[in-house]
């Protein structure tokens, strides 16, 4: 089984080819990765302190076909042909007549390329960005159709519980938590086998990302603002302004979480004090402090109280290093956490779904407040 996978629910423009070695065991050595390429559009939103959505999909019908063709190159499975369906190429026009620069690049690469070996090509239908997810969906649904290719929808939150196996680690023991923390997405999962899945608690309104990228503006820091944040937080070495933030829903009995007020709290503190250099090195610090301290506690209360053998991080904010020591020090089970380079949205563990859940949606259309147990 070798599956193309394509990524595009936010600001990252991913194709991946993968290959199943025969089990239906979810393990490091049951797959091969044979290309992965990601095109980030970080600088055409940094103007922006975040993602602007015209500009995202703009991007990523850019960048599709290009990738495409790097990935498939890679994977040795793109050959020249010289047969065209001029019937099938004028049906994709029609369905791609509000994406022209796509379908030019399209009809370009259908008229000179054929695509080999592949079994089945995955997508993301969701939650997400719409006009994003829409690129990806129309990419897919028309090589699909071309190629007579079996389509399978994917769940971008499956994919992120799913990627800590991108990488080499201990063996997976359920029942597990899973901690999805990104831009968009701060949720607590509980799962007791691989595409079952309850959602124990959630953001209830800005996710932990979220909150990064709207204070690090406030600061005056570039977007990203996690890594931004972050970085700063290492560089403080003194506490002149004595901040203290709060720790939002820290001491509540539920799993859910909330981050608008800290945002707010940065917000107001910011304008009654100058912003210095050392001023934001102590602010992120705090920043960084409470966004992490909120999200150890809620979690690990979380496995205790459900009893997991496992904890496994996924999302971009899971690359905090504050984050992951915190956890390390005082996880008491097994703790999985992706390579970094799989922390953010990519292409990859799309296809591990496709291959490993039963979740695999037939109708293909974008969702974008997609569940993870819909």
């Amino acid at each position: 089984m070798i599956v193309l996978s394509i990524e595009t629910s936010c600001d990252d423009t991913a194709i991946s080819i993968i290959k199943a070695k025969g089990s239906k065991k979810l393990d490091y050595a049951n797959f091969e990765v044979l290309s992965d390429l990601t095109a980030s559009q970080i600088e055409a939103h940094r103007p922006y302190g975040g993602v602007f959505p015209a500009i995202a999909k703009r991007e990523h019908q850019s960048a599709l076909v290009p990738l495409l063709i790097k990935s498939l190159k890679k994977a040795s499975l793109l050959k020249e042909s010289k047969l065209v369906d001029n019937k099938k190429i004028s049906k994709i026009k029609k369905n791609l007549e509000k994406n022209e620069e796509l379908f030019l690049q399209l009809k370009e690469f259908l008229t000179k390329y054929q695509i080999k070996d592949i079994n089945k090509i995955a997508v993301t239908i969701g939650p997400g960005l719409e006009p994003c997810l829409y690129t990806g969906i129309n990419l897919a649904k028309s090589l699909s159709y071309y190629y007579k290719i079996p389509l399978a929808g994917i769940n971008h939150l499956e994919g992120h519980i799913l990627s800590s196996f991108l990488s080499p680690n201990e063996k997976l023991e359920l029942p597990a938590i899973a901690l999805i923390v990104s831009g968009g997405n701060t949720q607590l999962i509980y799962f007791e086998k691989i595409g079952k899945y309850k959602i124990i608690g959630e953001t209830r309104d800005d996710a932990a990302g979220e909150c990064f990228d709207k204070t690090a503006r406030i600061l005056g820091l570039n977007y990203p603002g996690g890594p931004e944040i972050s970085k700063k937080a290492k560089e403080c070495k003194s506490n002149i302004y004595n901040i203290a933030l709060p720790r939002p829903m820290m001491n509540d009995k539920n799993y859910d979480f909330s981050f608008s007020g800290l945002k707010t709290a940065v917000l107001y503190h910011s304008k009654e004090n100058k912003i210095t250099d050392d001023y934001i090195k102590e602010m992120s610090f705090e920043i960084e402090s409470s966004i992490v301290d909120v999200l150890v506690d809620k979690t690990l209360r979380a496995v205790n109280e459900y009893k997991a053998k496992s904890l496994l991080l996924g999302g971009g904010v899971s690359a905090n290093q504050k984050l992951i020591k915190e956890f390390k020090k005082k996880t008491k089970v097994k703790l999985l956490l992706p390579n970094k380079k799989y922390t953010g949205d990519n292409a990859l563990m799309i296809g591990l779904v496709s291959i490993y859940s039963p979740n695999i949606k037939k109708i293909i259309k974008p969702i974008s407040n997609l569940r993870i147990n819909e």
